[in-house]
């Protein structure tokens, strides 16, 4: 069970590097991102509605449906503006590093979850090489003039440690489909200001058809097999192998946007893979 756990969090991985590859070679970010959510959230619209309707929520879980679609919505607001702002190979990095420490600790110690010592190590190396990957990171936090893009970074990774944990518990009383659903519109409703003008709607359809398609699957299918692999596995545990996508983000920014990566990179990614390693193994 845990080997399928794993293979689904790792394919979530790279399609979610994949189709943020996508949004950043967007000319409009929000509009973008928008567009290849609608069509997801229209498709399972039906399967939320049946099942609400034949569950017995208590308060406190309508709740945490509420404070999944509310991260989200902040969610996809932040990151269509990171985007505007930095560079793929500086902001990733840092939105997904972020939960690897975060989403740990939070299970620990909200949700009684158990992570073994070498599970902690791997996640030290992990950290290692986010922040080898990401050099420049320290400086920045002392330049006003970077400063912006890392702050909002670390805004999203905040908000992605929190809806992963939250959906978590979600998952308990949701099937993946249903909350696959409530993440889709708490999304949508972050971008919605953006898609109002039509002539940014249409600009962007005539100017990224081609991959706002292959989009339409990859946005929401990334979170859909986490989700899967998080119905039997302990999330501080699997959390952090999904952001094995920071090193196909690498590998993409070398093969696809020309990105000069250098020894560190490769040294990095050499880091996070040993740390994924570790914390694999150390749930058996």
């Amino acid at each position: 069970m845990f080997v399928t756990s794993l293979v689904l969090v790792l394919c979530s991985g790279l399609v979610h590097a994949v189709w943020n590859l996508f949004a950043k070679q967007s000319t409009d970010k929000p509009v973008f991102l928008w567009l290849i959510y609608a069509p997801s959230t229209v498709v399972l619209l039906p399967k939320l509605i049946m099942e609400l309707a034949d569950a017995r929520l208590s308060y406190t879980e309508w709740l945490m449906i509420g404070l999944s679609l509310l991260m989200q919505c902040i969610y996809s607001a932040l990151l269509a503006v990171t985007y505007q702002f930095g560079d793929l190979s500086q902001v990733y990095p840092i939105m997904r590093g972020t939960p690897t420490l975060l989403i740990p600790l939070m299970g620990v110690v909200f949700l009684g979850e158990a992570l073994p010592l070498w599970g902690w190590c791997g996640i030290g190396i992990m950290l290692i090489g986010f922040l080898v990957m990401n050099g420049h990171l320290s400086t920045a936090l002392f330049h006003s003039a970077s400063r912006k893009p890392v702050v909002l970074a670390l805004g999203v990774g905040l908000c992605i440690s929190i809806y992963t944990l939250v959906d978590k518990v979600n998952l308990q009383y949701l099937s993946p489909l249903a909350l696959l659903e409530v993440t889709n519109i708490g999304f949508l409703l972050g971008l919605t200001p953006a898609v109002v003008n039509l002539d940014r709607v249409k600009q962007v359809v005539r100017n990224h058809l081609r991959i706002l398609l292959i989009g339409f699957f990859l946005a929401p299918g990334s979170y859909l097999l986490f989700l899967f692999a998080a119905q039997t596995v302990n999330v501080s545990t699997i959390a952090p192998l999904r952001e094995i996508g920071i090193v196909f983000g690498t590998l993409l920014g070398i093969l696809v946007l020309k990105e000069s990566q250098g020894l560190r990179r490769i040294i990095a990614s050499v880091a996070i893979v040993t740390g994924i390693i570790i914390i694999a193994s150390s749930n058996h």
